[in-house]
């Protein structure tokens, strides 16, 4: 939970090839030099450990493509400090290019650490958004960040899915999709709306128990 609220969540608005776009943006301070990070969120091996398994032509204009489908290509790479890449997912993703990017910025930060800067952007009318509002995307980031700096401490990865059968796994996800639900309100969202978007996507993360 300190991990949770290590980081800040805002929503904002971008312009991608597709057109305009909202974002979900995570800012956060990891206790490890900046070369670390870089290598950690670009290194095949250390990525799979963390995020998902990678694999591509993983050089600036190169493509990849991530274990659970999630693929696009290198659109920005600036050691240590910046990576850009288109984000899609599944095959149908293909006939709309532009419309999904994730960017990282990493910074030097207080005592030899980094402050991290993550920002996905997805066109406006993407489907997920009027159900799931930015935690459709925020949560799974969220935890992807928790497993991040657990990696960073000590080498060890998480697995998602025994995490999210857990008690803390659970109210992990309940209190990322709430965080994201104020994030949505600061932003201008009907709070109607964001209501029901939370509860949706509390509910895609860490379903009831009988329902699994």
């Amino acid at each position: 939970m300190d991990e949770l609220a290590a980081a800040r969540r805002t929503m904002g608005t971008a312009t991608l090839p597709a057109g305009d776009a909202y974002t979900i943006e995570l800012r956060r301070f990891y206790d490890a030099p900046v070369d670390d990070v870089w290598n950690a969120i670009t290194d095949p091996e250390r990525l799979g450990r963390w995020l998902k398994p990678v694999t591509g032509d993983l050089r600036l204009g190169g493509s990849f493509e991530l274990d659970g489908g999630e693929h696009g290509e290198i659109l920005q790479c600036d050691p240590p400090r910046l990576l850009r890449v288109s984000w899609l997912f599944g095959p149908e993703a293909d006939e709309w290019p532009g419309t999904s990017e994730v960017e990282v910025r990493l910074s030097p930060g207080p005592a030899d650490g980094t402050e991290f800067e993550l920002v996905h952007a997805a066109a406006v009318g993407e489907p997920m958004f009027p159900t799931y509002g930015p935690g459709a995307g925020g949560v799974g980031w969220d935890l992807h960040l928790l497993t991040l700096a657990l990696f960073l401490a000590d080498g060890e990865a998480l697995d998602h899915e025994e995490f999210e059968n857990l008690p803390a796994g659970r109210e992990f996800v309940r209190r990322s999709a709430v965080a994201w639900g104020e994030a949505h309100l600061a932003a201008g969202g009907d709070r109607d709306q964001v209501a029901a978007a939370v509860e949706a996507t509390t509910a895609f993360y860490a379903p009831a128990v009988n329902e699994r």
